[in-house]
C-alpha cells in the first residue's frame, strides 16, 4: 500500500478518511461508500461511520489503495452571491463553480457568507486548515467594511476593546477609520476569531449595519491584483509566510 500522509494515521470514520485524503467532500465520500466502491481490508464496507486505523487497516477506492493527493493551496477572490459549501440544495452558485479546473478536491479554510466577497483559501491540507481556523492560533483576518453611519469614535472604541455578542464577548479588534461620508463609514477591521457572521454582528452591536464586506487579508497574505472570481496557486514565499513547511 502506498504510504499515506501522517495526518491520516489516526482513528477516524471512513468517510472522513476519504475526504481528508483529498478525493472529495464528505458528502461525496458517503455516496461512494453506499455505492459499494470502498473496501477495508479486502471487504466492501457500506457504513460511512466505520472506524479506520491507518496503522493497520487497508482502504481501497475503486480497487486502488487510498493515498493522499499532492497538497494544493488555492487563493480565490470570491465574489458576492456564491456560497462556500460544495453543493447547495437551493441551487445557488458555489465557489466550486469557480475552481472547476483546479484538478483536485480542496476545501475552504473558514467561510465567507453569501454576501461577503474577497480572499478565500482552499486546500486539501487539513492540518494547515485546522491551524488557520483554530481561534487559539490568533490568525488575523482583515476586512474592508462599508457600514451605516457615520459612526462616532465611541463606537469604534467599543469595537476595538470588544463587544458583547450572543456567544460571548469578542476579542479586541484593530479598527481603522478609512473615510466617512454623510451616510456611511468605511472601516478596516482586523479580527483574530472566526465566528459566524462575526464582523456583521459586531457592527450591529454598536447600532450600525454592514452594507459591504470584503476580506482583503489573512495573516500576511493579501488579495493583491487577483481579479474577482479568479483563483491561483499560492506561491512558495506566501506559503512560508503562512507557516507551511515545504
Amino acid at each position: 500500500m502506498t504510504k499515506v500522509d501522517t495526518a491520516l494515521n489516526q482513528l477516524k470514520t471512513l468517510e472522513r478518511v476519504i475526504s481528508k485524503a483529498g478525493l472529495g467532500s464528505r458528502t461525496q465520500a458517503r455516496s461512494w461508500i453506499h455505492a459499494r466502491r470502498v473496501k477495508v481490508n479486502g471487504k466492501v464496507v457500506e457504513n460511512p461511520d466505520h472506524w479506520i486505523d491507518f496503522q493497520r487497516d487497508r482502504v481501497e477506492f475503486d480497487g486502488m489503495p487510498l493515498e493522499s493527493k499532492e497538497k494544493r493551496y488555492i487563493l480565490l477572490n470570491k465574489p458576492t452571491g456564491y456560497i462556500t459549501t460544495f453543493k447547495d440544495p437551493d441551487g445557488r452558485p458555489t465557489v466550486y463553480d469557480l475552481i472547476a479546473d483546479v484538478g483536485t478536491f480542496v476545501s475552504p479554510v473558514g467561510r465567507l457568507d453569501l454576501d461577503t466577497s474577497g480572499l478565500l483559501i482552499l486546500t486539501n491540507d487539513t492540518q494547515f486548515a485546522e491551524r488557520m481556523t483554530n481561534p487559539e492560533h490568533h490568525v488575523p483576518k482583515t476586512y474592508l467594511v462599508k457600514a451605516v453611519g457615520p459612526l462616532p469614535e465611541e463606537s469604534l472604541g467599543r469595537l476595538r476593546t470588544g463587544v458583547e455578542l450572543s456567544d460571548g464577548p469578542t476579542r479586541p479588534a484593530k479598527v481603522v477609520r478609512v473615510r466617512d461620508s454623510e451616510k456611511y463609514t468605511h472601516l478596516e477591521i482586523t479580527i483574530t476569531e472566526g465566528r459566524n457572521r462575526q464582523v456583521r454582528r459586531m457592527l450591529e452591536a454598536v447600532e450600525s449595519k454592514v452594507l459591504k464586506l470584503v476580506r482583503v487579508r489573512i495573516g500576511g497574505l493579501g488579495i493583491g491584483g487577483l481579479g474577482i472570481g479568479k483563483w491561483r496557486d499560492l506561491e512558495a514565499g506566501e506559503l512560508k509566510g503562512l507557516g507551511v513547511e515545504l
